[in-house]
């Protein structure tokens, strides 16, 4: 196996290359300091205009992910010897023969469906995976994909899809020009916008409040975004929806609609205000922990703001009324003329525009459902939360092999020890990744790509979700090692191969055409920036690769500005306020919050928790990101702490129905009396990975509490937030 580079070139020049961070969704850009292929050091880059020289701790880590011994550089087959699992160095030929032979032997034997796929977090980072991606997954042709999705942003797809008939048609809230934010479970200081690429957010909301606007939070923690607002309310965990609709209720109830620009665009406005009329902030108070003179006052504020725009994220998203959240979100801002409006939510006019141009597809819901539990799908995904039961569950149609793409879902998705052992139980698994983690231990070959140094990048959706429009390409920093392969390299090669060994002769003219293509290599000479340089001259302008080749800090595109009313009005679609979905829903909701405000004796709520150092699960095997004092730590207000007789800093062990686990308690005023918060990523303690830091770090799973059956009513997205727990001393 091969290993990392050691010791820089020391004849090599030093020279200063430009690129992007793209770990998270704010794909700040870098300047790095380069001597052979050695990274000395990464700097912001201040003449990106999107960045504005802003970094993280994160981006300084990319030199650590580079050279990390652990990191996998060659594929790797699992053998077993004497009842011990190892890991054997194999050649590319071998491993795709390997993937290719293991899948189609269980489609063969199972049918398309008994085949899985698990994309992670990761393969939208990569512009690689989203270029290639669909050429393999596409050709096992099965019902059970999954992907981060529906662990994370599917009700804002979801919403967005209802109301302005595409997925991907997501306003951003237009942080530069805002003179009022409403934030509720989001924590952009930590993320830097998340479904709204907005790095370096702290001068951003500085700037907001240095030309009078005014920032509000409400979070069941007082998050570091929360610490700097003008206002912070805490609020009950899972009760959000019900204030949502309790200020939509307001809107109506003080005459504070101003739809503006929307006005002969809404269907449904009446009904609408007959369906919140239970939802009043006198009768929500007791749910919600948020009195109603704070409700109404602040649903004031907003109506009556210049411009303004509600924001909600991560814990109004994770929850069981995740899509109502969405909804109650998007309606608030559409009553309130905030929607394509300059300081309210825009949408973005990327230079690639994957809505325009149909390269997204607009989506679809409930086409079909899953095997056990008929959850529904969403744009052709089943939410992560049923891919343990439908590997565990016998019958026609059980999942019996699986691909995993940059993805570690037995630390990321719900109820992670059940998918741990369905794993095990798999026929067959492949796994597009260079780490052997707490997912990947279970796969019979492993196909490790470059790392993100070592590629070319261009960022086709975040730029869609971004603050501001720009566009940027960057080149690989430094060389990849020989041999080793690109992850737009490894679809097309499981790509080929898989044709070849699956496709029969009869296919048809259009199979055989593409068929064709595969044998002649062209298909393996379309690269990512090949791809990029026919979509921008296929969508016009004056952006070309050449332009973009000489700017790789990037090219301002300018300020969003509105153009979903003039787009909606050219396709003469009106805008259904009230989906059938949510008019059926918000009954049971009225009904059962006005029985939960009265439920005595109610078991904690425990909440996740991020931090600007880490990244969901794949980021703890840097040191500079771990070093410091522990931070998988429960959170827990000392009241709640008082009456369990627990100290700070003691060991303690949380229960839910689906598992425990024990890790401290650090006791503090910061978050909500009967909520406690442990972060999310952590659990490094399982056996067969090879993360030698982050074993040293290991922390607990919070998704070894989360219940794989607490779901979103409507979406399937999983519902992380408002777990029960007990707490006691361990």
């Amino acid at each position: 196996m091969s290993h990392a580079p050691t010791s820089k070139s020391e004849d090599a020049p030093l020279v200063t290359r430009h690129g992007a961070c793209n770990l998270c969704e704010a794909i700040c850009g870098l300047t790095f300091q380069v001597q052979g292929q050695h990274i000395v050091s990464v700097k912001g880059n201040d003449a990106d205009p999107l960045s504005r020289g802003h970094i993280c701790p994160k981006a300084v880590a990319l030199k650590d992910l580079h050279e990390d011994p652990d990191r996998l550089r060659e594929p790797v087959k699992r053998v077993v010897v004497n009842g011990e699992t190892r890991w054997q160095t194999i050649t590319w030929d071998e491993a795709f023969d390997l993937a290719v032979e293991g899948l189609a032997r269980v489609r063969e034997q199972h049918g398309a469906h008994a085949v899985a796929v698990y994309q992670g977090n990761p393969s939208i980072h990569n512009w690689g995976n989203v270029t290639h991606g669909a050429m393999f997954f596409g050709q096992l042709k099965t019902r059970a994909r999954f992907s981060a999705t529906s662990a994370d942003q599917l009700p804002h797809h979801l919403a967005s899809y209802w109301l302005y008939g595409h997925q991907l048609a997501i306003p951003i809230p237009d942080i530069d020009h805002t003179q009022y934010m409403l934030v509720l479970g989001a924590n952009p200081l930590a993320s830097n916008g998340s479904l709204m690429t907005a790095p370096d957010i702290r001068a951003r909301f500085k700037a907001l409040r240095a030309r009078g606007g005014k920032l509000v939070v409400l979070d069941p923690r007082k998050t570091e975004t929360a610490d700097i607002a003008d206002e912070h309310h805490f609020i009950d965990p899972g009760t959000d929806a019900a204030w949502l609709l309790s200020v939509i209720h307001t809107l109506f109830d003080e005459d504070l609609c101003r739809p503006r620009q929307w006005a002969d665009l809404l269907d449904g406005v009446d009904a609408l205000k007959r369906a919140v009329a239970a939802f009043s902030p006198e009768a929500t108070a007791a749910h919600t922990g948020i009195d109603a003179d704070t409700t109404r006052r602040l649903t004031r504020e907003l109506a009556e703001a210049d411009a303004g725009v509600v924001y909600g994220r991560m814990g109004v998203s994770t929850q069981e009324h995740g899509a109502l959240c969405q909804w109650a979100i998007q309606v608030i801002n559409l009553l309130t003329g905030n929607v394509d409006r300059e300081g309210g939510a825009l949408l973005t006019t990327p230079a690639i525009d994957l809505i325009k141009s149909g390269l997204m597809s607009k989506g679809h819901h409930n086409a079909w459902r899953s095997r056990v539990r008929g959850a529904p799908e969403f744009g052709g995904e089943l939410p992560v939360s049923v891919m343990a039961e439908e590997m565990l569950t016998p019958g026609k149609g059980q999942i019996r092999a699986l691909v995993t793409s940059c993805g570690n879902p037995v630390l990321s998705t719900p109820n992670g020890r059940q998918l741990d052992t369905a794993l095990a139980g798999l026929d067959f698994m492949v796994a597009i990744d260079f780490y052997l983690n707490e997912s990947t231990r279970h796969a019979d070959v492993i196909l490790p790509p470059t790392c993100f140094v070592e590629h070319d990048h261009y960022d086709l959706l975040f730029l869609h979700l971004a603050v501001r429009n720009v566009a940027r390409y960057t080149p690989a920093i430094v060389d990849p090692a020989p041999g080793a392969l690109h992850d737009w390299q490894i679809y097309m090669a499981l790509s080929s191969r898989y044709a070849r060994r699956t496709w029969a002769l009869d296919k048809g003219t259009a199979w055989q055409r593409l068929r064709g293509l595969f044998n002649r290599g062209v298909m393996s000479r379309l690269s990512p920036a090949r791809l990029l340089a026919i979509g921008l001259r296929r969508q016009g302008g004056p952006l070309t690769m050449a332009r973009l080749r000489a700017h790789p800090e990037g090219i301002d595109l300018g300020p969003l500005k509105p153009s979903l009313v003039a787009g909606l009005s050219r396709r003469k679609r009106r805008v259904a306020l009230l989906p059938l979905a949510i008019r059926q829903e918000l009954p049971l909701l009225a009904e059962r919050f006005s029985h939960a405000a009265s439920e005595p004796d109610r078991p904690l709520k425990l909440i996740g928790r991020r931090d600007v150092r880490t990244n969901n699960s794949w980021m703890h095997n840097s040191p500079r990101l771990v070093s410091g004092k522990p931070r998988c730590v429960l959170w827990m207000h000392p009241q709640d702490a008082a009456q369990r007789a627990l100290q700070d800093g003691q060991e303690v062990a949380i229960q839910s129905r689906v598992g425990e686990v024990a890790v401290p308690v650090h006791l503090t005023h910061a978050i909500r009396p009967g909520v406690v918060s442990l972060p999310h990523g952590w659990g490094h303690d399982r056996d067969g990975i090879r993360l030698k830091v982050a074993q040293a770090h290991a922390g607990v799973s919070i998704n070894d509490l989360t219940d794989d059956r607490a779901t979103d009513r409507i979406s399937g997205n999983a519902a992380f937030s408002a777990v029960p727990v007990e707490v006691r001393a361990a």
